[in-house]
């Protein structure tokens, strides 16, 4: 890989990780306008690592108080102990859809007209969400009927083009949470779902033990960490006075774009 392909694909993956506008729907159109080579499994896995650590790191208290009283109770627990709970049950939708799909249907739905529809669809969806009742509820008042549909809503990401990100922050803004505390949720989240998937993909990379490039894949996964943490600092704040309509317009642009290559 060139040191140009490793920059852009992996600050790519640290922004797309965690705005709501699908990470699979700009990665897929990148090698079209580059014509890079695919830059291989190892990478993916490296820049999953970054992106992890990023969001770790960044809710570090958050993620410390959920593991030291982990073993109690979701019903009799408060504060981070019960979130973390919440956070485990959200994550069990995702997890069993990942291990019922299909190896060969997961490869049609990578199919660029799938993600150009979802990528607008799901936009469009994020608009309705964010326009449709009262945004009041914060964080600490997700129950666990909350979490389990905000979990259905998070497998719907296992399309590409759909965004994991915006499909669980439409869901969360559904529910009644504020703006700031469903993208909070949603980052939260994201942290066993990321390691599912980093850790899926390191079981294939051990199977093949292809020879790595370390040097391309930790500058990758530094990349991808520090563009993640920026990016998680950043929409925390920029949602509360922006909300969620220009991340839709540019989703209805980008889609638009996929389906003008692609069609």
């Amino acid at each position: 890989m060139e040191w140009l392909q490793v920059l852009v694909l992996a600050a790519i993956q640290g922004l797309t990780e965690f705005l709501p506008i699908s990470s699979s729907a700009h990665l897929i159109l990148v090698p079209v306008l580059t014509d890079w080579p695919d830059q291989g499994l190892a990478f993916d896995v490296a820049v999953h690592v970054g992106s992890l650590a990023a969001v770790l790191i960044y809710f570090r208290g958050d993620f410390l108080s959920m593991l030291r009283d982990g073993l109690r109770g979701p019903r009799d627990s408060g504060g981070q102990v019960r979130l973390g709970w919440l956070v485990a049950i959200a994550t069990v939708p995702v997890g069993a859809a990942g291990l019922a799909i299909d190896a060969n249907f997961a490869e049609s739905l990578r199919d660029p007209l799938v993600i150009a529809v979802a990528t607008i669809g799901f936009g469009l969806a994020l608009l309705f969400a964010a326009g449709a009742g009262a945004k009041d509820r914060e964080i600490e008042s997700i129950g666990i009927r909350d979490a389990l549909v905000i979990g259905c809503a998070q497998a719907i990401a296992l399309v590409p083009g759909t965004s994991r990100s915006g499909i669980t922050m439409t869901a969360g803004l559904l529910v009644g949470l504020a703006p700031a505390a469903s993208a909070r949720f949603s980052f939260l989240l994201s942290a066993p779902v990321i390691l599912m998937a980093g850790g899926y993909k390191t079981l294939q990379l051990a199977a093949g033990a292809p020879d790595a490039n370390w040097s391309a894949l930790v500058a990758g996964s530094l990349v991808a960490g520090l563009c993640a943490y920026a990016c998680i600092h950043a929409f925390l704040r920029l949602v509360v006075l922006i909300g969620f309509a220009p991340f839709v317009a540019y989703r209805l642009v980008f889609g638009s774009v996929l389906l003008w290559f692609f069609v």
